[in-house]
C-alpha cells in the first residue's frame, strides 16, 4: 500500500444523490479519487477552500483548537481504505513525543488538514486512473459505493464546470 500526497482538486454537488462530493487529485500521479460526503463536512471544507470563517468556532475548529490547547499539531492524515462501500482514514497528531493516530472520516479528515495546513496522503490503490486504458468503463475504474450503473451514472451527470463552486 503507496501513500501519494494529494490536493483538493474540486467540490461539487452530485444533484442525483443530492449530496456534495469533494474529489482529491494525486499531485505525483494523474489519478483522482471522489468521496460522497456530508452537507457539513462540505461545508467546513469549502469555508476553509474559500478563506473564510465562522464568527464562533465550528466543530471541527474546536477539535483543532483542542489538538493545539493541548500541546500537539495534526501531523498528517490518511485515506487508507475503502471496505463495504465505507472509506477510512487516519489522523496523525504529535503531542510532546507521543504520536497518536485516530480513526476518523475521510471527510472530516480533510477539513482537519485543511484548517491544521497538514499534508493528506491517499492509499494509492483507491485511485481511479483516468489514461491507462480509457476503454474501461468508469465503473470499472472507482470503488463502488453503490450499484456500478448508478454510480457512473452519477459521475457522468456531475458538470466539471461546478468543481470549485460548492456555494455556501
Amino acid at each position: 500500500m503507496g501513500m501519494v500526497e494529494i490536493q483538493i482538486d474540486g467540490l461539487a454537488m452530485d444533484l442525483v444523490s443530492n449530496s456534495p462530493v469533494v474529489v482529491l487529485a494525486s499531485k505525483e500521479l494523474n489519478k483522482v479519487l471522489p468521496i460522497w460526503i456530508g452537507h457539513n463536512e462540505a461545508w467546513a471544507i469549502a469555508m476553509e477552500i474559500s478563506g473564510l470563517g465562522s464568527k464562533r468556532p465550528l466543530t471541527h475548529d474546536l477539535f483543532k483548537n483542542a489538538i493545539l490547547a493541548m500541546g500537539g499539531t495534526v501531523e498528517k492524515v490518511e485515506i487508507t481504505g475503502l471496505k463495504e462501500q465505507t472509506f477510512f482514514a487516519r489522523l496523525h497528531i504529535l503531542i510532546d513525543d507521543k504520536h497518536i493516530e485516530l480513526d476518523a472520516r475521510p471527510s472530516d479528515s480533510i477539513a482537519m488538514a485543511l484548517k491544521a495546513k497538514c499534508p493528506i496522503f491517499v492509499n494509492e490503490d483507491l485511485f481511479i486512473t483516468h489514461e491507462e486504458d480509457p476503454d474501461t468503463p468508469v465503473e470499472k475504474q472507482m470503488p463502488q459505493s453503490g450499484p456500478p450503473e448508478s454510480l457512473a451514472d452519477r459521475l457522468k451527470k456531475i458538470d466539471p464546470e461546478d468543481f470549485g463552486k460548492y456555494s455556501l
